[in-house]
């Protein structure tokens, strides 16, 4: 994992290996970034929040060891947001240059994604204890859409991300301004 200076904002906190947890830190990273000025419809806020959401699945799904937590942490740091997850499970490392998977499988994307959204993403072991770290950056400029120096996805990359994309949008009712309901949709 790269070296980073100390980081301006940071966001850590330990979430249960269950698809409930998984959803929590999603929310939660995108209730941060809000927070820090980056609001739920900007491009950073959709793009760290799509990146958390995939990294997380994967740690419920492939890091899961029972009993045990996976934990997010996301920094900022001299205009670089970086989202580190980590689980305990090392033995199930992925893999650098993800598989193409099977176009009518309804897994293994999530990689890809990450991937494609992120400026550079990778594994590193997890210091001092079992398990790993699967983290990714945005470099982030004050001005502008954080994607526009990339190039351009072609028609498959990009419907794939806007099929993956409009599956974390969350219903009315359900983020933290939506509150006025108790909770409750109505």
């Amino acid at each position: 994992m790269p070296q980073h200076p100390a980081p301006d904002r940071e966001f850590t906190m330990r979430f249960t290996s269950t698809p409930r947890g998984a959803r929590l830190a999603r929310r939660l990273v995108s209730h941060r970034l809000n927070d820090w000025g980056h609001p739920y419809t900007t491009p950073v806020n959709e793009t760290l929040t799509l990146i958390t959401a995939e990294l997380t699945a994967n740690a419920v799904r492939h890091g899961h060891v029972p009993g045990r937590d996976f934990r997010v942490r996301l920094t900022l740091a001299e205009g670089t947001f970086c989202i580190e997850v980590t689980d305990t499970r090392a033995e199930k490392q992925p893999s650098p240059t993800p598989s193409i998977p099977d176009p009518l499988s309804e897994s293994g994307r999530g990689l890809h994604l990450v991937a494609a959204l992120a400026d550079d993403w990778g594994v590193s072991p997890r210091q001092a204890a079992p398990g790993k770290t699967v983290w990714a950056e945005l470099r982030v400029r004050q001005q502008g859409h954080p994607l526009t120096d990339r190039v351009a996805l072609g028609p498959t990359e990009l419907d794939l991300l806007l099929a993956t994309a409009s599956l974390l949008r969350d219903d009315r009712g359900s983020r933290p301004e939506d509150a006025s309901h108790g909770g409750r949709r109505p």
